[in-house]
């Protein structure tokens, strides 16, 4: 029973900090933009693709 005291009020706060974390990032425009990043990957980028050939 002890365990249970102390591990339910450390869920709460790392529940709260998650939560403070998501609400931050919402606020600051983190979350704006969710398609650049999925197109990005789609797409070459020929000068850093030849900068890894020359130092193979």
């Amino acid at each position: 029973m002890n365990v249970l005291e102390i591990m339910i009020p450390i869920s709460l706060l790392l529940g709260a900090g998650f939560l403070a974390a998501f609400v931050w990032s919402a606020n600051h425009g983190q979350l704006d933009d969710l398609e650049t990043a999925p197109h990005r990957i789609l797409t070459t980028d020929d000068s850093s693709s030849e900068k890894g050939k020359h130092e193979i």
